[in-house]
Formats: C-alpha cells, structure tokens, sequence
C-alpha cells in the first residue's frame, strides 16, 4: 500500500482527480478503500499486484502508523476510493510485506519524488514504463487491464455522465460534450438549470429525484434543447443512485443513449398500423411459408374471423374451392416474378358463404433481397358485383316486362347459331307483334297498355319451352327463339302453342275484357340466314306478310313453309272440331280363319271425315294428335266406342271373338289408363 501525498490546491479540481486517479489504477500496486476518517473498507476495487495477491486487513495498523492512506472527499466517491489531502507534503514509507505472504518489492520511492515535483506528468511517465514491463511480461491481457476509465467511457455512444449530491456534473464524456455542443470544462460544476432551459432542466432534476426515491429509473421521452441541430431529439436514459458502504447518498450516474432514429421507426410502424387498423379493406400479414402473422383493418369484418383464430394458420382456411389449380399457379408466378398479384378471388366467410374479394399481395423483401413477408389487402366486393349485375340486367333486359332486351336477344341467336352449326340442327326466330295494340293505348292509356305488355309476357313465358327464350324488342314487339327445331311440324306446334297466349280476354282496371291476337313471322337457320341480323330481318319481313294475309295469323319467310305450315294448322283446328262435334267414326275389320272361314274377332279402326278437309288419312292425322296433346283423348274415345259396339253385338247374339284396338305408346304409360278402361 503507498500513500502519495497530493497539493491541496488540487482539492477542487474533480476532473484533474479523476484523471490522476485513473493514471494511478494503471500502476500494478495494490489499492485499499477508505472512508473520509480513514478507516478501512473492506471492498477491493483497484488493481493487484501481478501475482494477484493483496494485503489482509491486518496491515492496517501498519499503514495508519507508517504513511497516509489515498483518500478522496466523501461525497465525491468515484467507485475506487476516497482521497483526502491533509498537507503540502507527507512522508511516505511504502508497505514492502505482509505477514503471511511474501509479496514482490516494489521500489516506489522514485515514483514518490517524481509525484512530489510533477505528480500529473512523472506518474504518468513512470506508470508507462511500469506497464510498458508488464506488458512484455504478461502479453495483450494486461494492456486491456489497463485501460483508464475516462478512456473507456469516452469509447462509448452512449452519454454517461456522474451528477454529486448537490446536482453538480462531476464526470462526463465525449459523447456529452458533442450532443450537448459544449466542453467538459463548461459542463463540469455545472447543473442542470445552468445548462438547459428550465422545462428540460426540471425534467432531468425530477428524474434524479425518482431515481433516488426509487433505486433504479430508467425514462423516454423527447428532448428539446439538449441539441441545436435536432428539433426533435429522443433518450432513453437509465439513472441510478451512488451510494457510500454506509449507504450514504453520494449522487447520481446516468447513461443514456438515442433513440431518435429508433422512434422515428417506430412512429411510422405505429401510423401505418393506424393506417391499417383504420382500413375499410381488410389486411392480412404471413410469413414467407404462409403461416398468419397478423391481421388489420375490416378482417374481422370481412370474413367472421377474429385475429386470434387465424394467427398460426394458413390462409388455405379461407379457400372457396371455386378456383383450379391453374388459377393459383398464376397467382404464385406473380408474386415470384413480379413481387406482386391483383385480381379478383372468391373465397369463404366463417359461417361458409362464399364471397368474392378484389384481392392484392405483395411481397416484402428483406436487406438481402429475400421474400420475409406477404402482405394482403382485399376487399369484400360483393355488393359491386351485385351493381354490376343489375348494371348488366339493365343493360340486356327490357326494364317493363324483364325479358331480355335486343341486345341480349341478338347475343343469343349468335351463341345458338354456333351451336347449331356444330350440330347441323335448325333454329327459329318468332317475331310477334300485336294486331292494333296502338288502339288499347290510344283508347285506354299506356298504363293499361303496359300492364297488358306484362301480362302477356307472362302468359308467352309458360307457353315457351324450357330451353326457348323469350325477347321484348320494343313495344308490343316479341321474339321466341326457339334454338333445336327438328322439323316443319314441330315448329308448327310450337306456334300453336304461342298462339294460345291469347285464347283468353286480358283484363284491364275497370275490368273491361279484351281480346288481342297477334301476327307472327318466322325464320328459319340456316335456310332464312346464317347471322342474328338477317333471321330477325326476315322474320320481321315474314310477320309483315302475316299482316298483309289478314292478320291473326303467322307466316314464313319461306313461301313454301307458310303454305305447308298453314296446312298443317287447318289440320290441327279440324282435328280440335272433329273430337268436340264427334265426327270421328270406326270401322271393323274381320279377322278369318282360313281353314274354317270363320271370324274369330275384329280390329277396330279410327277414321276421320272432315266436311272441308274431307276424308283424312290417320297416317296423317294420328302423328299431329300426339303433337298436340290430343292423342289420349281420342284413344279413350275409341275405346269407349269398341267397348259400346261389343256391347251390342253380344246382346244381338252375334259372336264375334275379340275386338282389337290400337292404343299409342303416350296412352299407355297414362297411370289411369286401367281405371278409364274399366269405365269404358
């Protein structure tokens, strides 16, 4: 143990104390701690000799009785220990043993003189030379040992600082004095109302005053005025309490450090997570496999989901199943190539209906241009697509009757004739117009007009086929299309059809009846035109000529057609009368035996004699019959009539075996046939 004998003019110069200090801990001599009466501490906290071994507490005695130990003013602890100067110069006699162990010589006494002359510049001289041995003695270590503490804390980023009890700053380093703008010299001694204005002042102050108050304080906040050159300066700053082994107070350290740039960060993460929070359209993160990270905006919304069932899953959870393979095939390529995906997406709400989203996903890259994340943004468009749809509605449909407009009748014809063409079936344009409908809004207002408009939309509706569509193309103007026509007589039926539409009075508000007819024209694909424009221009034409013959009628644009179709409509009127005024008839043709000659029974045949068409082949009329319908009633007719005939001939007396009668394969398969027949 030494005792240097320092000036007393040196008492108050803390910092040159700090740095002697400092020179002295890189000695290899052994360091004991004191309090101010000098009394021992038995905390080691210098350096050791070089074999590591320090005195015991039992050379105390010889250290009050031989020199004075290096002490430091109480309140100024610094950690290593305390100095008290008591005169100009005091004899020093160096403690060269110890009882129990030896310990190596030191010859101090050079050092000693040199302190008394230039205690700062010869230590300084004679602690290099001394570390400059230890240092080829010992290797690298032992210059990493020896660094001085003003060294270290001036190395660091951070801003460290040592305030005393009375608020006074003791201790600084470089990086104080850069941020701050000011010199060691103007911040030693100095406090904090002399260094900042008074708000930032008071804040550090009441921060000294937790950290005492509470052991430890460590704070965050913004800073102004600690730095000219910043408007907005953050700290994060930990403080804590330096206190005596009497746990004396004897004042406060601070390290802080800048968190500027790191809250700038933060801010931004912060806004753009309001940003997304706030979003109409919902916001899903995951990692680069996919897993769910985290959740803003409307996704709950959205989808059902809340963020604490999705978070760990795969976004799979959501998928619609309506999209193949291809489509997210697509999808990844975009994102590989691109970095990005946009398009539309249907997929699933938590109680499974299924919804289509306007979708976007990004790629997040990372420094090393690797994908670190995905970020999707969708919305729900569920309601656009429902405008969208009723946009198009609008757009094709008639907006009275809700049939199909023009332009979507046109579109159609288009996608049948192609389809037709493949195959090389027929198709058919019926273009029907009401026989002086200008007179029913002339006589009882458009209102009445439309209504009737509507109701005869309807009626032509169930009267159409099922694969049939049924076009308004303007005012009272109609247009079945029938699509597979397989012949003359099929679309004849089909007229009939359509022609019942106005068998029955329309009723109008004052329930006044009344009855419409209409002139039709038809066109034929491919004979009357091969394109949507021509088979409606000639159908238009062929209703022209239905006009021109008297209206109430329907006509084809080929001659040939209108002829053989009005035939076949005269047939199926007669056929109509004829079951109504019975003028069907039966004849009996006998069956032999031609061994014996004898009639073992009769066949009975319907014939059919018209007062216009005259005698009518059934060859020619049964066909038409299961056209229309009417087949199942004319065969119980005849089987009625057979059963009466056999009824007579057996109360006559006459035998005559069996009567035979020919039933159609539509009368057959009726579910009451049997009943009716017991009946008969």
């Amino acid at each position: 143990m030494i005792d240097i004998p320092i000036s007393s003019k040196y008492w108050q110069n803390w910092q040159h104390s700090v740095d002697l200090l400092s020179s002295f801990s890189q000695c290899a001599v052994v360091v004991r701690v004191v309090n101010a009466s000098g009394q021992y501490c038995p905390k080691l906290s210098s350096a050791s000799l070089d074999n590591h071994q320090v005195l015991e507490e039992s050379c105390i005695a010889d250290l009050a009785n031989n020199s004075h130990i290096i002490k430091w003013p109480s309140r100024a602890v610094f950690g290593y220990l305390s100095l008290c100067i008591d005169s100009e110069k005091t004899e020093v006699n160096p403690l060269n043993h110890a009882e129990d162990r030896d310990i190596v010589p030191l010859k101090l006494q050079s050092l000693i003189a040199l302190c008394i002359h230039n205690i700062e510049l010869e230590l300084s001289e004679v602690c290099r030379e001394h570390r400059q041995k230890n240092q080829l003695e010992r290797g690298p270590i032992a210059s990493l040992e020896n660094v001085s503490l003003q060294l270290f804390i001036d190395s660091l980023k951070e801003h460290i600082w040592i305030k005393d009890t009375s608020g006074r700053y003791v201790v600084c380093n470089q990086s104080v004095e850069r941020v701050w703008g000011k010199t060691r010299e103007e911040i030693i001694n100095k406090t904090d109302e002399e260094l900042f204005v008074a708000d930032l002042a008071n804040q550090f102050i009441q921060a000294d005053h937790d950290a005492v108050d509470k052991g430890i304080q460590i704070t965050t906040g913004e800073c102004k005025g600690v730095t000219e050159d910043v408007d907005k300066y953050w700290l994060e700053t930990s403080k804590v309490p330096l206190l005596a082994e009497d746990g004396e107070l004897l004042g406060v350290i601070g390290v802080s450090r800048n968190i500027s740039q790191h809250k700038a960060v933060q801010e931004e993460l912060e806004m753009t997570g309001r940003i997304f929070e706030n979003s109409v359209e919902g916001v899903l993160i995951t990692d680069r496999k996919g897993e769910i990270l985290e959740t803003y905006g409307a996704f709950s919304e959205i989808t059902g989901y809340s963020k604490e069932e999705v978070v760990g899953k795969n976004p799979r959870m959501f998928s619609s199943g309506r999209h193949d393979k291809a489509f997210f095939t697509e999808l990844w390529s975009g994102l590989i190539h691109k970095g990005k995906w946009h398009g539309e997406i249907w997929n699933r709400r938590k109680n499974g209906a299924v919804f289509p989203q306007m979708l976007t996903i990004s790629s997040v890259f990372g420094e090393d241009g690797e994908v670190r994340y995905f970020v999707a943004v969708f919305a729900d468009i569920t309601l656009q697509k429902k405008s969208e749809a009723e946009l198009a509605h609008q757009a094709y449909h008639d907006p009275l009757t809700k049939l199909p407009n023009r332009m979507a009748l046109i579109s159609l014809i288009e996608q049948d004739i192609r389809h037709a063409e493949v195959q090389q079936g027929q198709l058919a344009t019926v273009f029907i117009d009401v026989d002086f409908f200008k007179h029913i809004n002339d006589s009882f207002g458009h209102l009445a007009g439309d209504k009737i408009l509507v109701e005869l939309a309807g009626r032509l509706t169930k009267l159409k086929g099922s694969e049939d569509t049924l076009a308004r193309i303007g005012g009272d103007e109609f247009v079945v299309l029938l699509p597979q026509v397989e012949g003359n007589e099929e679309l004849t039926l089909a007229l009939s059809k359509l022609r019942k539409a106005f068998e029955q009075p329309f009723i109008i508000d004052n329930n006044e009846p009344i009855r419409l007819t209409a002139s039709m024209g038809v066109s034929v694909f491919p004979h009357d035109g091969k394109d949507s424009y021509t088979l409606l221009r000639n159908a238009d034409s062929a209703k022209h000529r239905a006009k021109q013959d008297g209206r109430n009628s329907y006509a084809f644009y080929t001659e040939s057609l209108t002829k053989e179709s009005r035939e076949h409509l005269k047939l199926q009127s007669a056929l109509h009368d004829a079951l109504d005024k019975k003028r069907f008839h039966l004849v009996y043709q006998p069956k032999l035996d031609f061994v014996t000659m004898e009639t073992t029974g009769f066949e009975a045949l319907l014939r059919w004699c018209d007062p216009v068409l005259g005698n009518v082949s059934p060859a020619k009329f049964i066909p038409i019959a299961e056209k229309i319908g009417l087949i199942n009633e004319i065969g119980l007719w005849v089987l009625k009539q057979a059963c009466q005939q056999g009824v007579k001939w057996i109360s006559q007396g006459k035998k005559f075996g069996r009567i035979a009668v020919n039933v159609a394969g539509q009368q057959l398969q009726e579910r009451l046939l049997l009943m009716k027949l017991n009946r008969c």
